[in-house]
């Protein structure tokens, strides 16, 4: 016997497409290889997503202090963390708002006006000469931006299951401070911001060329059993997603994995920013932006290259399981970096570094699979809104709780137990232990355990 969601991956019968439906003129086959020209363009759409969030943490300690807010070193983080978890509260009020949006008027309109926002707010913040104008500006990004849980629906359903885990992969790259001028003597921060608002007026263009897949069939057709990328599942008629046991778990270990992201990039830009005299490795921004860059570049590869074949034979679940599970001792490494110098320093940062990229996006890969195959198709919008939403909570208290729990440590750098660093990054670990182990739980279907 079988429970719905395993029914949700198996190979049922054909519904008969219409030819009046945009979803199902690009409705994918199994003999179908990759759509190379669609990922390319979701790529870029999900770097235009992905840069504003990921670009402010290289200078986010320096922006805090310029700020002059902090009434000294070890209270920047306590400041960093308002700012980091603004775009996140801002995503968790609207982001099942803007799922509803896309599976009820399509999934183009709700990319548009997701671009459109970050090429607003994000130029906006640049000129951010104040906390509170940054942390407003931030807001206003993050309940405008649709763009994260839309695109994964998307990806879902313009590739078949093969390519699914090279669909849903996310790129997130980051660009270091490349030159000065009048204007930026001003805005000190305004250069990484506008670069990312000039890439998202390309990215708006190019999104253009991107067909809708949404399914819109006459409503005698409306009544029929479920569509599942074009396949039907009768058990899942009447299922709510928020009755859906195997839909919640993959958003819960989602949740945790994204606070520990989240929390990580935070954490890491602080750490690495602050003096050796307390643990730190005394970088300057484009130090820490530069071994972010590499370790995203090498990520990126992997994720064209043997992600999707590893995806593919492991399952999502396992992959989830090993890649979460694999990042615990990562994590015990960088509090004793401090005590490295010179080409050694650098050579055990960049390994570390650029293994736990990988890690992270094939945790997040793997979770994204999970949320997607656990719902029907015309409910894919709704659920990924949903699980932005319940991200975007977790994503805002990340930045907070890891720049708390950083500017705490600074206050035991000589305790017995876990001291300074040693502690930021167990607390980072555990968040990563208790995805591992969920990703055992029995909801989850079952061709996805294997």
């Amino acid at each position: 016997m079988t429970t719905p969601s395993e029914d949700l991956i198996k190979e049922p019968l054909l519904l008969k497409s219409s030819r009046e439906c945009p979803g199902c003129k690009c409705m994918p086959h199994e003999e179908d290889g990759p759509p190379i020209k669609y990922l390319v363009l979701i790529g870029f759409i999900m770097l235009c997503n992905a840069l504003p969030i990921t670009i402010l943490f290289p200078y986010l300690y320096l922006l805090v202090r310029d700020f002059n807010v902090a009434d000294s070193e070890s209270d920047i983080g306590y400041y960093a963390g308002f700012i980091g978890s603004s775009f996140m509260i801002g995503r968790f009020f609207t982001g099942l708002l803007w799922g509803v949006a896309a599976d009820r008027y399509g999934r183009k309109p709700v990319m548009f006006c997701g671009i459109i926002s970050v090429i607003i707010f994000n130029t906006l913040f640049g000129f951010s000469t104040s906390l509170w104008m940054a942390v407003v500006t931030r807001f206003c990004l993050g309940s405008l931006n649709g763009l994260f849980g839309t695109i994964q629906t998307f990806a879902t359903e313009i590739c078949n299951k093969k390519y699914r885990s090279l669909g849903l992969a996310v790129p997130a790259l980051k660009y270091p401070e490349l030159f000065q001028g009048s204007l930026f003597d001003r805005y000190p921060y305004l250069l990484p911001p506008l670069c990312v608002t000039v890439f998202a007026l390309l990215v708006l263009v190019a999104c253009h060329f991107l067909p809708e897949t949404l399914h819109i069939h006459a409503k005698e057709v409306a009544n029929t059993p479920e569509i599942e990328s074009g396949v039907i599942s009768d058990d899942c008629e009447k299922r709510s997603i928020f009755q859906n046991k195997a839909l919640i778990v993959s958003i819960a270990l989602f949740c945790f994995a994204s606070l520990h992201d989240i929390a990580f990039l935070e954490v890491f830009s602080l750490w690495a920013l602050s003096s050796k005299s307390t643990g730190g490795l005394s970088f300057t921004s484009s130090d820490a932006g530069r071994v972010l860059t590499v370790a995203a570049l090498v990520m990126l590869i992997c994720q064209l290259s043997f992600f999707p074949v590893v995806t593919r034979r492991l399952g999502p679940a396992m992959v989830t399981r090993i890649a979460s599970g694999l990042t615990l001792p990562l994590l015990v490494i960088y509090p004793f970096m401090y005590e490295l110098t010179g080409a050694w320093l650098w050579f055990v940062i960049l390994t570390v570094s650029t293994l736990k990229y990988i890690f992270m996006e094939a945790t997040a890969t793997g979770l994204a699979i999970l949320v997607n195959v656990s719902v029907r198709q015309e409910e894919r919008g709704t659920a990924n809104g949903f699980s932005l939403s319940l991200l975007s909570l977790f994503k805002a208290i990340g930045p907070t709780a890891g720049g708390t729990v950083f500017a705490w440590s600074r206050k035991r750098l000589h305790a017995h137990f876990l001291p300074g660093n040693e502690f930021v990054f167990f607390f980072l670990g555990v968040w990563m232990l208790i995805v591992c182990v969920g990703t055992l739980h029995r909801s989850l279907p079952r061709s996805a355990l294997i």
